[in-house]
């Protein structure tokens, strides 16, 4: 297994710098002012050949109080005893401090093999620093720079002395390859020649036509099934989201049975985005728990600016959004964007209304928040609300079934041959308007990819199909085949014209060069 090496110090020693280098990526918010790292923050990542699951904690602070800084202080421990390995970061220009000689006496306390590193030693200017530390007694420290990417070498020495051979080859595992989905641009190829719009066509003579083109038949519904179980191996990446103060974290701690997040009164506690692997009845589940968004124009910090951009950035990379909103002041402006950008990136969306303990009348206002959510968010029609309490546990039983039935229909296939027929049945009823006096002639229908649900129709003069009719489409396909609060992409496709070249005269071709656009004979003279 990748070994599990938690990052400790006191505040401002360079912990989320160095954890974004042995991630290899920015997860982690870096910046001049101290006490940035407020939860503990894990990510995979590699020292050389060296597997790793990195921790980054919060600055170490002396105080046991009921403070932040305790709770805190309060999270560094749980680190510390869930790791295999504490990386103990001072500062090269500082020297040692007497908050470093503290903090050295609570990890003699632990238990556990310790590597000692000063930090930000690049170049000759962390020297004395680097001696200095060798008064902490825990062994030969490490220069090394996160910023710079020095002295890593001589870390993963460190680490493998300080572990011993067994433990050390024990944690090189085999990774996984990615997994991803694409589109599947054959279906369209092999229904080319069905005209689902044709007067003449029976009923009988379409699902014949579709046997033919190998739609519908039992190795789709196969192929289908398979797709399906290949998805349930994948977590759900469930991103949490909403304004400060709504609930966030005291809804998933509530979750997962434990103090995992830091919470409390203050707003704005959660800065970072903190992700959390979870088991939800035998399913995978990534929590992914997000700092608070406000109006971009309350927005001046340039920390805050960071956080607010680790949110978007969250929020776009997962698999379903829950919208976590005060039950009293549920669906302001703030809130509404939050669901409109959720729908736009595609993602499946779950309106969580907290804190709902505090609510008297529970009937009115689940009446009021449905009518606001039908009103305000047309284009998330569908999607469920959930009212529940993460300070007493009240009703949270009902999350994590909306999510799964938003996760299902959001990864739905729609096997093509109920979709034509559906589509037939519509245009049959209700066909596109006619625009400048000439016809839409919609011809096939196909799903090209499932999270979101993704359909293209091929159609006549498709450039000119109105919004309004694509609307109605859309919303044809959610209420057909069930699947309320999911996104729906659909694109519209011009259908080649079968008769385009057929009649093309013979003794015309376009020029090149001066005159571009005209035609010109090539008869001879005779």
């Amino acid at each position: 297994m990748p070994l599990k090496i938690a990052i400790v110090g006191r505040p401002n020693v360079g912990k989320s710098t160095l954890f974004n280098r042995l991630a290899g990526k920015q997860l982690a918010l870096v910046d001049d002012q101290p006490g940035v790292t407020r939860d503990r923050k894990e990510a995979p990542g590699r020292l050389a050949d060296l597997p790793l699951i990195l921790i980054d904690t919060a600055g170490f602070e002396d105080v046991t109080d009921d403070s932040l800084e305790a709770r805190m202080r309060q999270q560094t421990e749980i680190a510390i005893r869930e790791a295999e390995l504490a990386l103990f970061l001072i500062d090269a220009r500082d020297g040692v401090t007497p908050m470093d000689e503290r903090f050295a006496d609570l990890l003699r306390r632990a238990d556990l093999p310790i590597v000692l590193a000063a930090n930000k030693a690049e170049g000759r200017q962390g020297d004395v620093g680097v001696a200095e530390a060798w008064s902490l007694g825990l062994g030969e420290p490490v220069g090394l720079s996160g910023a710079h990417g020095e002295g890593l070498g001589d870390l993963y020495g460190a680490i493998r002395t300080a572990l011993g051979e067994e433990a050390f080859e024990a944690a090189f595992t085999e990774e996984d390859a990615a997994e991803g989905e694409g589109f599947d641009d054959e279906i369209l190829d092999r229904m080319a020649e069905i005209d689902i719009d044709d007067p003449n066509l029976t009923e009988e003579e379409l699902n014949a036509a579709l046997e033919a083109a190998g739609i519908d038949d039992a190795a789709e519904a196969e192929a289908q099934l398979a797709a399906r179980e290949e998805a349930r191996k994948k977590p759900i990446r469930l991103a949490i989201v909403g304004r400060p103060n709504a609930g966030k974290s005291t809804l998933i701690n509530q979750m997962l049975g434990e103090q995992r997040l830091l919470t409390g009164p203050e707003a704005g506690i959660t800065r970072d985005s903190i992700s959390v692997d979870w088991m939800y009845e035998g399913r995978k589940v990534k929590l992914v728990d997000t700092a608070g968004l406000r109006r971009k124009s309350k927005v001046q910090e340039k920390l805050e600016r960071m956080s607010t951009g680790e949110t978007v950035r969250s929020l776009k990379y997962a698999d379903i959004i829950a919208l976590v909103m005060d039950a009293n002041e549920a669906f302001e402006k703030q809130d509404l964007q939050i669901a409109d950008l959720a729908v736009r990136e595609g993602r499946g969306l779950v309106f969580v209304i907290s804190k709902w303990d505090t609510v008297d009348n529970h009937a009115q206002k689940m009446r009021e928040l449905s009518e606001m959510a039908k009103v305000l968010l047309p284009n998330a029609r569908g999607a469920p609300v959930v009212t529940l309490s993460g300070l007493t546990g009240k009703r949270v039983d009902r999350f994590m079934p909306a999510v799964a039935k938003v996760y299902q229909d959001w990864s739905a296939r729609v096997k093509t041959g109920d979709l034509n027929r559906w589509l037939r049945y519509t245009i049959e009823r209700h066909p596109p308007p006619s625009v400048h006096g000439k016809r839409i002639k919609p011809r096939y229908m196909a799903q090209m990819k499932a999270r979101p649900p993704t359909f293209v129709l091929m159609a006549s003069r498709a450039e000119h199909m109105p919004e309004q009719y694509k609307r109605f489409l859309v919303n044809g396909i959610r209420e057909a085949f069930d699947m309320p609060g999911v996104p729906i992409r659909l694109f519209v496709r011009q259908s080649a014209n079968p008769y385009g070249d057929k009649y093309k005269p013979q003794n015309q071709k376009k020029t090149s060069g001066r005159g571009k656009g005209k035609t010109r004979s090539i008869n001879k003279r005779s």
